[in-house]
């Protein structure tokens, strides 16, 4: 094993696994800790946990359980993943994990890039856009469990975490490689713990990687994978890409996600498929609705696959969780979305595309899915999976990924 990722959801370790895949080391993935695993030929593990939003000391502790299995395996190299758009609140959970990660592994300093140039992540002047806006002024600023209301990554770290955060410049990472390195020597002189990089093409990835490649711990968004799997792989990438090539005998879409391109995808999505809202009261108050859910689903015909969303917009959020409350509603729609995937699965469908990173960890785990192949990316940082143990295959979509076309774009891989 040449890297092991610790990743804080379900969809950030199928975002890393599909980049580092497509850059040449073959990967599998873990939904949790596996109690054992049979890692021949494997060059990459990435374990998928539930941290990103629980409570600090259960994020603390999984992650911890994840690096100690890695070690114990003879990993060399750690990285913890998080969403490219540094979901965590001022308490945590990024800045916690990564102190616990440093102290464990008994380095002093680390990487923060969550930069993903090519979904238009970068960062300047330690500030993340998201596209062409600062992080605290996209659609990131309203998200329902972590908003995003600083833009600057040395104050998030610095709020959450134990020591400072530092900054290498533009001016410097433009210089390659050996510059940055120097950099990153300079700052541990200096006290920095988490030095934040600016990023604004993939080749500044590809210098940040080389420079970082002998660290103990790197923190990040997908794309630092790109260069450290071009560093560390064979290129060899066809394989792994064939192995998680998706089933397509019957296939739905379910919708957890309220961000802005989810709600854009699903917006075009229902132009040209089957469509129903889901009902976050009957949800609540229905124990049927599940199973009226998924004949609903069975009903409609098989081409393009019929989709169920929970998908609207940032008032109406407001006004279901005002109503509802916000944990009561999400735990409620997420459960509902997961007893219909069980539901589906007993009938027949073998592929699920799902949106939102909690809506995708749940039916995950509902479908008692342990481990995946990682097959072709749909779009930068979502790669269709296969179980390895069962006839099923997900894409499994963050919030803010792909395009508008994105949910029929993923079908036409079932006629490649």
């Amino acid at each position: 094993m040449k890297l092991g990722v610790i990743a804080d959801d379900f969809t950030g370790a199928t975002d890393i696994a599909g980049f580092l895949v497509e850059n040449g080391l073959a990967t599998i993935q873990f939904s949790g800790i596996p109690a054992e695993a049979d890692l021949t030929g494997v060059d990459a593990v990435v374990i998928s946990l539930k941290s990103r939003s629980c409570p600090t000391s259960e994020a603390v502790r999984d992650s911890l359980a994840a690096l100690d299995w890695l070690k114990a395996r003879g990993c060399p190299r750690i990285y913890q993943k998080y969403c490219s758009t540094f979901d965590s609140t001022a308490a945590g959970n990024i800045g916690p994990v990564t102190d616990a990660l440093l102290t464990a592994l008994d380095s002093r300093l680390t990487l923060i890039c969550p930069a993903l140039p090519v979904n238009g992540r970068t960062v300047y002047q330690g500030n993340l856009f998201v596209g062409t806006q600062p992080l605290a002024e996209s659609g990131m600023r309203h998200h329902p469990i972590t908003p995003m209301t600083d833009s600057n990554l040395l104050r998030l770290m610095e709020a959450q975490a134990e020591g400072r955060a530092g900054l290498v410049p533009f001016t410097t990472i433009s210089q390659g490689p050996s510059a940055i390195a120097d950099a990153f020597e300079q700052l541990a002189a200096d006290g920095v713990r988490y030095v934040v990089v600016d990023t604004l093409t993939e080749q500044h990835l590809l210098d940040i990687a080389a420079a970082a490649l002998d660290m103990p711990l790197v923190t990040g968004g997908s794309g630092l994978a790109i260069g450290l799997a071009r560093l560390l792989g064979d290129g060899n990438r066809a394989a792994a890409r064939e192995a998680g090539r998706p089933l397509c005998k019957r296939a739905v879409v379910l919708s957890g996600s309220c961000s802005e391109m989810t709600n854009r995808q699903v917006a075009c999505y229902q132009t040209m498929a089957p469509s129903l809202a889901l009902d976050v009261a009957a949800c609540l108050t229905q124990a049927d609705y599940p199973a009226e859910l998924a004949r609903w689903v069975l009903s409609q015909p098989a081409t393009p696959a019929p989709m169920i969303h929970a998908t609207t917009s940032p008032n109406e959020l407001a006004t279901i969780q005002a109503r509802f409350g916000r944990e009561a509603a999400s735990e409620a729609v997420e459960l509902c979305f997961a007893q219909v995937a069980v539901q589906l699965r007993e009938a027949g469908v073998e592929s699920f595309i799902i949106a939102g990173g909690e809506t995708s960890s749940r039916i995950t785990q509902a479908l008692g899915i342990a481990a995946f192949h990682i097959g072709p990316q749909i779009a930068p940082g979502v790669p269709w999976v296969r179980a390895t143990d069962a006839p099923l295959s997900l894409a499994l979509k963050s919030g803010n990924f792909g395009d508008e076309t994105f949910f029929s774009r993923a079908q036409e891989f079932f006629h490649d």
